[in-house]
């Protein structure tokens, strides 16, 4: 499965750049997932709700099915954090996952960069930064850099560094 990070410091843009490279790779005929990691505790299910009364019965899965959509929640209940390629395994085949975090793992990122963070650009100590998308120029690197804003560009580099099959 063909996988491509957004890595970058919080506040720089990963999420809406996902929200708008989902849309663009789907109108260009490519099936695409997404994994977010979260740095922190978070919940998708409510007190109250079947779903919850199943977890905190001690349930390690509850699988939720409608006729739009099933969601598997899994509780690690003291277990590690699994890692990307345990995610990545659990995924339906796509022709391209996009990875939002995860940015210490050594998979192909496109760092998204803001000079106005005050925050250190990743690519001069990440090898597996391909390039880095910004709202400037990055003369610290030599990797390619795109413009932030220009989503179909950075589609394009997408697709020419991962070519649909």
């Amino acid at each position: 499965m063909k996988i491509i990070g957004l890595a970058g410091w919080s506040g720089s843009g990963k999420t809406t750049i996902v929200a708008r490279l989902v849309p663009e790779l789907i109108g260009r005929g490519l099936r695409v997932s997404t994994i977010k990691h979260a740095h922190h505790a978070f919940d998708i299910d409510q007190p109250g709700k079947d779903s919850y009364v199943h977890r905190m019965a001690g349930a390690t899965e509850v699988l939720v099915a409608s006729a739009n959509r099933w969601a598997l929640m899994h509780e690690l209940r003291g277990a590690p954090e699994p890692g990307l390629d345990e995610l990545l395994a659990r995924l339906s085949p796509v022709d391209l996952v996009l990875v939002e975090g995860f940015k210490r793992h050594p998979h192909p990122k496109l760092e998204v960069f803001r000079r106005g963070n005050g925050k250190p650009l990743l690519a001069t100590e990440d090898p597996h930064i391909v390039a880095v998308a910004s709202d400037g120029p990055v003369p610290e690197t030599e990797r390619p850099v795109l413009d932030i804003d220009n989503v179909a560009a950075i589609a394009d580099f997408v697709l020419t560094r991962f070519p649909a099959n």
